[in-house]
């Protein structure tokens, strides 16, 4: 029986995050620049026996198994993997389900801001699709991914996640006032990139927020016309553009200044976007060797992105596990999107669901 796993990248946002939220995205065009790390969403599928629907998060600590006539049943606990399933049966297997064994998980908690459960949909999205023979590209995975979380399942967010987890590596994308979004991939020279990297720290304080909550009170803002909040994001949207000139160009120390500029603008946004626990991390990072930072994602808690002082790495970390817990880990950059394989049959022990 061929297995099949797949998986998508986990990005960070460098530039734009929250122009790519409707109303703002289809009214103004959003504007995002970010690129794809060394984390990911996998997806582990095979076909299942009978009319047997199979999902495994052991990440999450769920399992759930049920007939194709009550799946339902399963969408407390796999929400997310019922929304992709039914997606795929309706758009390639003629309406027709077909049984099924998927296991998941994820390099990074819920909440984290690296677009977690957006890589997850385009991860489960491409494998299942390949599992009944059909295989999308990056702009069709992309747009259905978005629809899944955005449109099936009304979960608030923009489309950066999706479309970063499909195509990988840096992008700068635009969205058209029709909701088509272009992707722009960026070529940076090895030796910017390196010293990206070099510089680059990855704080998680044990924080994770609702997305929804944040990105909610932004919407409101748009609509209400709040003036402050909608200057703040026609500043965020610029220096998405800004930010991708002086990447391109090699200037690191623009590209700080830069990424400190959007995150102020970032935080007024919407009252949740900071708290005194992220501005705390912030003071301790900053007095020990972080030139920049910003919170990747709606912001709230997840991951704090620092650009540091490379021969300040060490000193960084230890301060901030020091005096504000949590976490500090580097990351790599990655240049592919989303891809599966397959399984060659003698290097299976035996069938699980776990793959």
């Amino acid at each position: 029986m061929t297995v099949l796993r797949g998986r998508a990248p986990l990005r960070l946002g460098l530039g734009g995050g929250g122009t790519d939220v409707d109303p703002y995205s289809t009214e103004f065009g959003g504007r995002i620049l970010n690129a794809t790390i060394d984390r990911y969403a996998y997806a582990f599928a095979e076909r299942g026996l009978g009319d047997t629907v199979s999902f495994r998060s052991p990440d999450r600590d769920r399992v759930g198994e049920a007939s194709i006539e009550t799946l339902a049943s399963l969408e407390e606990d796999f929400a997310l993997h019922v929304a992709v399933y039914r997606r795929v049966i309706a758009e390639f297997n003629g309406g027709a389900p077909f049984p099924i064994q998927l296991a998941t998980q994820v390099d990074a908690p819920p909440g984290s801001g690296l677009g977690s459960s957006s890589a997850l949909v385009v991860a489960m999205l491409l494998t299942t699709c390949e599992l009944i023979g059909v295989s999308p590209g990056p702009y069709e995975l992309a747009r259905l991914a978005w629809e899944i979380e955005r449109v099936d399942l009304g979960m608030a967010g923009g489309w950066q996640d999706h479309y970063a987890a499909a195509f990988g590596g840096f992008n700068f994308m635009e969205a058209r006032h029709d909701g088509e979004v272009v992707v722009n991939p960026l070529r940076i020279r090895r030796d910017v990139i390196a010293e990206l990297e070099a510089s680059l720290l990855l704080y998680f304080g044990g924080v994770s927020r609702l997305s929804s909550e944040v990105i909610a009170e932004q919407q409101r803002n748009v609509v209400e016309r709040d003036e402050d909040a909608l200057d703040a994001t026609h500043a965020i949207r610029a220096e998405a553009l800004e930010m991708k000139d002086l990447l391109v160009v090699g200037d690191i120390p623009g590209f700080a200044d830069s990424l400190l500029r959007g995150w102020e603008a970032k935080k007024r946004l919407a009252s949740q976007i900071s708290n005194p626990k992220i501005e705390r991390a912030y003071e301790v990072a900053e007095a020990h060797g972080m030139i920049a930072g910003k919170v990747s994602g709606a912001g709230g808690g997840g991951f704090l992105m620092m650009i540091v002082d490379p021969r300040r790495r060490i000193e960084v970390s230890r301060s901030l596990e020091r005096e504000c817990g949590g976490s500090v880990a580097p990351c790599l950059f990655t240049k592919s999107g989303a891809t599966t394989w397959r399984i060659p049959a003698h290097s299976r022990s035996k069938p699980s669901a776990n793959c």
